[in-house]
């Protein structure tokens, strides 16, 4: 595949289906703009489950790789963000469940730190300290609320969307969800200082990565 700066040759805005098309007819190079599309959706998806930045990445790897080799079988029965997401979070649920282990947090402070002329430190602390308790209010969720929570708040896909992704009904969803957010206290969402749709950022160093490991491994295919 070709790397971030080539891809502004191609139809960066292309449909789904176009670059699907291309890919299939040998532009190997064009699925690299499908990973990039979707790779925060997929990242929030598997780190809801698996609470470890360097597995997810692992894990959106292999659901990107198996995902280009049984691309002829895609029926576009569902969107291509769904079927990779479902991809995705079947595997971080094999891992999870091999696993067993507990993961101790890292949360990632890089959203934490831009800084304005208007803010302080005490402001810029305060605003990193919520931040992380947000994060760390949601991981430590039971795993069927968190990853319902984590893609109809924090990745805003619709209920569709969802039951889709986890392979449940819009009922069932609609009640973990209710749940979910039950569970956390309103005052923490009041006090995060930004929406949840904020945490959990997909930064560009981890995009290249993802990117660049698809890409070496499926040049092999």
């Amino acid at each position: 595949m070709q790397g971030p700066e080539a891809l502004s040759k191609l139809t960066l805005d292309a449909p789904d289906e176009e670059i699907i098309q291309r890919v299939l007819e040998g532009d190997r190079e064009s699925y690299e703009l499908l990973v990039r599309r979707y790779n925060r959706r997929v990242y929030r998806a598997v780190r809801a489950i698996l609470r470890n930045d360097d597995e997810a990445e692992d894990v959106m790897q292999d659901a990107y790789v198996r995902a280009y080799q049984h691309l002829a079988q895609f029926e576009h029965r569902a969107s291509f963000s769904t079927w990779i997401t479902r991809i995705a979070v079947h595997e971080a649920l094999a891992r999870a469940e091999r696993s067993q282990r507990v993961v101790v947090e890292d949360v990632d402070d890089a959203a934490a730190t831009a800084v304005t002329g208007e803010r302080n430190p005490e402001e810029i602390m305060a605003e990193r300290e919520t931040r992380e308790l947000l994060e760390a209010s949601i991981l430590a969720l039971p795993h069927p609320y968190r990853a319902v929570m984590m893609l109809r708040d924090v990745e805003e896909m619709s209920t569709a969307e969802t039951a889709e992704a986890l392979e449940l009904t819009e009922d069932a969803v609609k009640v973990r969800l209710f749940r979910a957010r039950a569970m956390l206290r309103k005052e923490l969402f009041a006090r995060a200082g930004a929406t949840s749709s904020a945490a959990f950022q997909f930064h560009a160093s981890r995009c290249d990565r993802v990117a660049a490991g698809v890409r070496t491994r499926i040049s092999s295919i």
